[in-house]
């Protein structure tokens, strides 16, 4: 709760917050919120314009644009937030295990992380999805075996700060197993690394999943998703522009209230940065980048 307070204190946070939370709800609630079936055809109302029942009106097949808005928040958003969780979480047990014991350990687990990471993501993603087929599970499935080396390697530079402390070798010698000193003292500290790097690397998974489903590789139709809903109205962007501007700005608004949370995160997480509150964002912007040289390096 001290945490949530100090994040709500920053305005733009808590707006960026509420629009998270709305658009979370909204997407696990659809059936509530969507006022038509976002598969529901109806030719006679092709290229509609909006109306009360239909407020942003029908796309080329005569689909409630707004129904079907809602609905791709379940792939553009949640499905991702899953993917997301898996990557952090495979890739701070493995980023634990090497920042903690180094020595040979570290040395085996970094090298397969430089073997991941010598590859573009989009190159190694669009080779998993040839070899798995198209599809939106290919996708997440690609970005968990993508990511967790780019996260293991930055939360490994994260613990080896931490992992020879005093503290940390007191605990060794009254007799404290790996485990509970892992849990009790190096994931409080390292905890606002991961933090932020999950939540700055969340916008960039939705424009992922976004980008190549407008490419047609990821979710198929008819179901909806907003970077396929780019694609469909791409045919008709000069003579009905309209169609591409809902879920154009959908993304554009998730994916920036999302960085601006994840830097009043940092601000919240980090002391320092509590301590000059004016100066939140610009160190946050800073910090991450140093993160992320370090971890490459």
């Amino acid at each position: 709760m001290k945490l949530l307070k100090h994040v709500l204190n920053d305005r733009l946070a808590a707006f960026s917050f509420s629009i998270i939370a709305m658009t979370v709800v909204a997407g696990i609630f659809a059936t509530f919120f969507a006022p038509h079936d976002p598969e529901e055809v109806h030719m006679e109302l092709r290229f509609a314009s909006a109306s009360w029942g239909y407020l942003l009106g029908n796309d080329h097949l005569g689909r409630c644009i707004l129904s079907r808005l809602i609905y791709g928040i379940r792939p553009s958003v949640l499905w991702v937030f899953v993917a997301l969780i898996l990557s952090v979480s495979i890739g701070a047990v493995l980023g634990f295990i090497a920042g903690y014991y180094q020595g040979k350990t570290d040395a085996i687990l970094m090298r397969i992380c430089d073997v991941m990471l010598s590859f573009p993501g989009y190159v190694m993603t669009l080779a998993v999805i040839g070899i798995l087929g198209v599809g939106l599970g290919n996708i997440l499935i690609a970005f968990a075996l993508m990511k967790w080396a780019w996260f293991a390697r930055i939360i490994r530079t994260s613990v080896m700060q931490y992992a020879q402390s005093d503290y940390i070798k007191f605990a060794k010698a009254i007799g404290g197993s790996d485990a509970n000193i892992m849990w009790k003292h190096l994931v409080p500290v390292a905890l606002p690394d991961i933090a932020v790097l999950a939540s700055s690397s969340f916008g960039s998974m939705i424009l992922h999943i976004s980008g190549f489903s407008f490419l047609g590789l990821g979710i198929q139709a008819p179901n909806a998703e907003w970077g396929m809903m780019l694609n469909e109205a791409r045919e008709v962007m000069f003579s009905r522009p309209e169609l591409m501007l809902a879920p154009g700005m959908a993304i554009i608004v998730v994916v920036s209230a999302m960085n601006f949370l994840s830097d009043a995160l940092q601000a919240a997480l980090d002391p320092k940065l509590m301590a000059f509150p004016q100066k939140n964002q610009d160190a946050a912007a800073v910090s991450t980048v140093k993160l992320q040289e370090n971890g490459v390096a």
